[in-house]
């Protein structure tokens, strides 16, 4: 019994050899045990465990792992490298994704020899020669009773005994790339030490890289920066700690707060759904990202970053390299350079940059040829850095100065007189389109070599036979180009990008990328879509767009404001193409197609559960809410349907055809008159003559998620084997405290989270009021569906109230907004406020 004692004061961290002795002391025939399990204890760690003790070690596969089993910490080796490191990983995600590293610019070559235990107070990893690589570096006036925790967070931390409420140290202090929700960024001003995070150097090499993330502050506001380290440019700043993206001001998933006090300041996020596996980091290619794991897929989901494009972060291409973001790979190198480091290369990382292949002459007197360097002409570059800038009369004196400076490595001219010199490597080099006009055409320095001679005599023999091959050349290429122009097939370029999010394509590239428009997916009020593939395989919908009568000016800038809103539940614009009458934008591709068919077409589609629908509701409330609230101005979908809400291989919900009603307060009344809604989801004010709000999306959105439930249009709803309109019979249901569960779609069987499915039923009732005063916002919706928020027992629809017992005679709302006659568009739409939120509160919420 004393030995299980023993054993079982193992389980509760006190595990020190003189613990033992002390409880076996008073029971000399049990020394013998206590002497074994002592021993035992020194040997390792054991498996599964999530503590290293005063006396235990760790070495080779030895691991240990955090109580609820999602972390683990250990030996591990990135990718094919050699190398040893002591790291922190998801314990059940595969491939390995790593969190925190402790040697990451110090590894081992065996890790069988090498070991991570508690020494003089601090954990220390001791290499294969017994020398200590890293440490937590505490100073401690005793350290009998320390030990290292792996908590449930992923924090490792070192405390004294069993205190964990004040660690000696702990690794949400010194994070590496990533920040897990309960995470730190800040500085302490104690020890005066900053915690920032910093990229890895490639994806073999956890070294500190080129890039860090850092929490600054210019006395007012506190913001993040992310900085190029070796030259501490700052290539991007978030302004304010929580606007750094537009989802973050959201609260239904994240919470991201600024915490400052006598200690510390620091930034720090939380998850308020636990299960959610989120992380924070700064990517190789030094922009910061939110992944977001999923489970059914097996892989992480990039939900956000910063900057949005490579080419956006500085130096990313390395010395003398090009970024091109039209391009894949972005990266390439200056004529007359080669690449510095090949295998970074394959390994996505670019920041060695290029190296000349042969060395500038300039200096070197002793030439036998007497070359000096020249310069080559390299249009639409954009290069930052140092610049020295002088006033000289024509380009030739430019280039004769620059020639004359050995340190001068390239120049340009601009049409004031201004000579423009660089000095030393060149940096940030990004390759613009030729209608940029931040591009301007730089000189590059090379050595004479790298230029063809011209000193060399030709024979006329030569020549003679050149120009006659020549020739014979011409006639033959002239045949090929005959037969090529006869058979040619029209092979067109994709287009430039504009806006940092946004490509322009050629309307051909996108009639072979669809085939001509032979796949049809769909169709509906703003025009038909396609489907189509790039030549990089990625699969596209086209959207030929219908009754657009905007100009070419207009038109841009309108798909340029949509092509700026990203959300998770938004379908990604990723370009447009505008050819005359032909106006045509380009989405992300929905592999699952739209909630329509999975609904009501039961063909070969397996049947939506329950939890499945839940998370498309409140999906797409999420979308609706960010679109309502979170954008600039405020975006009225204005046909909200099933066919409108799309799903990815993860049936996450994307709204489709948002954007396309216009922005409200942007001359939305002539948006009226051409519109189409749908019949069964309009709102009544399209047709009463009162102000179009968000309000008019709520409704639609009620209507929708009536259909969720019942797996049938609203219309189509049969009671005892007579059609009735089913937003009737749920509201009467609910308000008679009827069976809700019958409500429920037959092919479900009854498999539902009751209390779910009531607070769906209340909340549609509530989308539905026919005063827009009594709808909830989205926000509130959001709130509902998260379960943050009660909701009361509605009133019957007052659009419902006459038709009780005879639905034939109910009113639907028109059927398309083009019927709107043009005499109230012009006043009804500017004066449509804020005003309906006045009463929301009182009608629909309660604690």
């Amino acid at each position: 019994m004393l030995l299980l004692h023993l054993i079982f004061k193992r389980g509760k961290r006190i595990e020190t050899c003189s613990s033992i002795f002390m409880d076996a002391k008073s029971r000399p025939r049990f020394m013998v045990a206590a002497i074994f399990l002592c021993l035992f204890l020194q040997v390792s760690v054991s498996d599964g465990a999530d503590t290293i003790f005063i006396n235990q070690s760790l070495s080779g596969d030895q691991t240990i792992v955090s109580a609820d089993e999602v972390f683990e910490l250990g030996f591990f080796t990135p990718g094919n490298s050699s190398n040893y490191y002591i790291g922190i990983w998801y314990k059940e995600l595969f491939p390995r994704t790593i969190v925190w590293v402790a040697n990451r610019d110090r590894p081992v070559s065996d890790r069988f020899s090498s070991v991570l235990r508690i020494s003089s107070g601090n954990l220390v990893l001791l290499n294969e020669s017994r020398a200590p690589i890293w440490s937590t570096n505490m100073n401690l006036t005793t350290s009998s009773a320390v030990q290292a925790v792996l908590l449930n967070r992923g924090n490792l931390v070192l405390i004294e005994g069993s205190n964990l409420s004040t660690p000696l140290w702990q690794s949400f202090d010194y994070p590496t790339d990533t920040i897990l929700p309960g995470g730190k960024l800040g500085f302490n001003k104690k020890t005066k030490r900053s915690s920032f995070l910093t990229s890895w150097k490639n994806s073999e090499d956890p070294a500190p890289g080129y890039y860090s993330l850092e929490l600054s502050s210019n006395g007012t506001k506190v913001y993040l920066v992310l900085r190029h380290r070796s030259s501490s440019e700052i290539y991007w700043s978030s302004e304010e700690f929580f606007s750094f993206v537009p989802e973050k001001g959201l609260n239904y998933l994240y919470n991201f707060s600024h915490v400052s006090n006598d200690n510390e300041t620091y930034l720090t996020y939380d998850v308020y759904n636990s299960s959610i596996i989120s992380r924070f980091m700064i990517d190789i290619s030094g922009q910061i990202k939110q992944m977001n794991w999923l489970p059914l897929a097996q892989k992480w989901n990039l939900f956000w970053l910063q900057p949005k494009q490579e080419c956006a972060v500085y130096g990313f291409c390395g010395a003398y390299g090009v970024c091109n973001g039209n391009n894949f790979p972005f990266c390439s190198c200056l004529i007359g350079f080669e690449a510095k480091l090949p295998r970074d290369r394959s390994l996505k990382d670019y920041s060695g940059g290029c190296q000349r292949k042969t060395e500038l002459q300039c200096g070197d007197n002793g030439l036998a040829n007497g070359d000096k360097d020249r310069f080559t002409k390299i249009p639409s570059m954009v290069l930052s850095g140092y610049k020295n800038s002088l006033q000289i009369r024509n380009i030739a004196a430019c280039e004769s100065t620059c020639l004359g400076d050995c340190s001068c490595t390239a120049y340009a001219y601009d049409n004031s007189s201004s000579c423009l010199i660089w000095s030393g490597d060149l940096l940030n080099l990004k390759q613009v389109t030729a209608d940029d006009r931040k591009g301007e055409t730089l000189y590059i320095r090379l050595a004479a070599s790298e230029f063809p001679s011209s000193k060399k005599i030709v024979s006329v023999k030569k020549i003679i036979t050149y120009v006659s091959s020549a020739a014979a050349f011409a006639v033959v290429l002239g045949l090929i180009v005959f037969v090529i122009l006869r058979r040619r097939k029209k092979i067109v370029g994709m287009g430039k990008a504009v806006d940092d999010s946004l490509v322009v394509f050629e309307y051909r590239y996108l009639q072979n990328a669809t085939k001509n428009f032979s796949k049809k997916l769909g169709g509906g009020g703003f025009g038909s879509v396609f489907k189509g593939t790039l030549p990089d395989s990625t699969v596209i919908a086209v959207k030929q767009l219908e009754s657009i009568s905007q100009g070419e000016k207009q038109f841009r800038a309108e798909v340029s404001t949509i092509g700026i809103i990203q959300h998770v539940n938004l379908v990604r614009l990723r370009g447009f193409c505008s050819r005359g009458t032909k106006k045509l934008l380009v989405y992300d591709y929905m592999p699952n197609g739209s909630l329509d068919s999975h609904l009501f077409e039961t063909k070969n589609l397996k049947v939506l559960n329950w939890e499945t629908r839940y998370k498309i509701a409140l999906g797409t409330a999420r979308g609706l809410y960010y679109l309502h609230e979170k954008c600039r101005e405020c975006i009225i979908h204005c046909d909200i349907k099933p066919d409108n809400v799309l799903l990815d291989a993860e049936f996450c919900p994307k709204l489709a055809d948002f954007g396309l009603a216009k922005l409200v307060g942007r001359d939305f009344s002539r948006v009226l008159t051409t519109i189409r809604g749908t019949r069964g989801y309009l709102a009544p004010e399209w047709i009463s003559g009162l102000p179009i709000t968000a309000k008019a999306d709520v409704y639609s959105f009620g209507m929708l998620l009536f259909e969720i439930i019942s797996g049938r249009r609203n219309s189509k709803y049969y009671v005892e084997d007579e059609v009735s309109f089913f937003p009737i019979f749920v509201a009467t249901v609910i308000i008679e405290g009827g069976d809700v569960v019958s409500l429920l779609d037959p092919r479900l069987e009854g498999k539902v989270d009751a209390e779910e499915l009531i607070r769906v039923c209340r909340l549609a009732c509530w989308c539905i009021q026919y005063e827009e005063t009594q709808r909830p916002s989205m926000g509130q919706i959001v709130q509902i569906l998260d379960g943050l928020t009660n909701v009361n027992l509605p009133p019957l629809p007052r659009l419902f109230q006459a038709t009780v017992g005879n639905p034939d005679e109910i009113i639907f709302p028109t059927e398309s907004c083009s019927r709107l006659e043009s005499s109230r568009a012009g006043n009804s739409m500017s004066t449509a406020t804020s005003s309906v939120k006045s009463t929301e509160s009182s009608l629909l919420l309660k604690s």
